[in-house]
């Protein structure tokens, strides 16, 4: 997967290239039962003949640089990490699952900008005992989600680790249009919700009770929905240019949950956001799952992440794209500033309902507990 030292170059793609292909391919395995067995240069083998190249990668695999068709002239970048243990266990999502959810984090955070995804490169640290067909999967992942939106991976490097931990870069074009930041939301503005909330945080939910001995069952149709969407977010990728195009003052992804990201689009531009409860849906499978672990689902859909659903703020009497909801609006920060538990000047925050939820509005790595709210539990070896 590195760009210096592979042996293949970017035409040799594994098999299957379906964005459906459900669990990653395990054929034509490279030999050694683990990467220790394999060796670095063998495990970029093993993991590069799996990944196709998409037009946008003039140069693949196989150099000490990947190069990157830039259209536009200006590239949108972003970087993720993932951590055994932190963002996933072993033992709630395979490879493959793992695999495509880190390449959706990355793509979700290059469409909230209004821009196309183009390219992946990928960091992989893993210990010795890691399977090779894990690693493989692993690709089989990558490749499929950056399929959805016609991305591939266009490099990166690999590493001994004492657990599994993935660095993820993103690259995209803005196809000429400006980009969509955070901190451009404008007084008057209609606050529109593009994808799921809630069903990665009830899944994971699902996936805890059930380790901490809860009779509830996760093979029922709706919680087995629940808990794959925790193992494989579905973003709204094509939203993002739509929104852009529509002329979104400011947008962001739903990684840290409803209320935290709408704070951070609201303490950016210095204004204040008012989420109308009764506008955000929460799903029959989700109040299901609720009833099952003796949960309040509003608190999942407003303090779940990892959807990566997009939300955005447009000026009034814009049409959003279909399938847009909206759940609020953007307040004049001199109307409503005091009256929220502001100073009527500067600074910013949401409101639910008119009024300051009280405590935490979603996830902080670093003030979470030790186990984190996305992959609870020690890393499984």
């Amino acid at each position: 997967m590195t760009t210096r030292g592979s042996a293949t170059g970017a035409a040799d793609s594994g098999p299957g290239d379906s964005a459906d292909s459900g669990t990653g391919d395990s054929a034509d395995s490279g030999t050694g039962d683990t990467v220790a067995d394999l060796g670095e240069f063998g495990l970029i083998r093993a993991i590069t003949r799996r990944l196709p190249t998409s037009p946008d990668i003039l140069l693949g695999p196989g150099d000490d640089a990947a190069v990157v068709a830039a259209a536009d002239g200006r590239v949108v970048v972003t970087t993720d990490l993932l951590i055994e243990g932190r963002h996933f266990r072993r033992d709630w999502s395979s490879a493959y699952d793992v695999g495509r959810k880190a390449a959706a984090q990355n793509l979700a955070d290059v469409a909230a900008m209004g821009a196309r995804p183009t390219a992946l490169v990928v960091g992989l640290g893993a210990p010795g005992t890691l399977p090779v067909t894990w690693a493989e999967q692993l690709a089989d992942g990558l490749r499929d989600e950056c399929a959805l939106v016609g991305a591939s991976v266009a490099g990166g490097d690999v590493s001994s680790s004492e657990s599994v931990v993935l660095a993820i870069t993103a690259l995209g074009d803005l196809a000429g249009r400006p980009p969509v930041r955070r901190d451009t939301a404008r007084p008057g503005d209609l606050v529109v919700l593009a994808g799921r909330i809630g069903w990665a945080e009830a899944g994971l939910g699902l996936l805890r009770a059930a380790a901490a001995g809860s009779p509830v069952r996760l093979d029922t149709p709706g919680h087995a929905e629940l808990v794959l969407a925790h193992q494989r977010p579905r973003p709204p990728y094509r939203h993002g240019p739509l929104l852009a195009a529509a002329g979104a003052h400011a947008m962001c992804d739903i990684s840290d949950g409803l209320l935290a990201d709408l704070g951070h689009i609201a303490a950016a531009s210095g204004v204040w956001i008012d989420l109308d409860s009764d506008l955000v849906p929460v799903p029959a499978p989700i109040r299901a799952a609720a009833a099952a672990v003796g949960t309040d689902p509003l608190g999942w859909i407003l303090h779940g992440g990892d959807d990566h659903a997009l939300v955005a703020c447009l000026a009034p009497g814009t049409e959003p794209p279909a399938d847009c909801a909206l759940i609020g609006r953007v307040l004049d920060p001199a109307d409503h500033g005091s009256g929220a538990g502001g100073s009527g000047a500067g600074g910013g925050g949401v409101l639910v309902d008119g009024h300051r939820p009280a405590g935490p509005t979603g996830w902080d790595h670093f003030r979470a507990d030790g186990a984190g709210r996305r992959g609870n539990g020690p890393p499984k070896k």
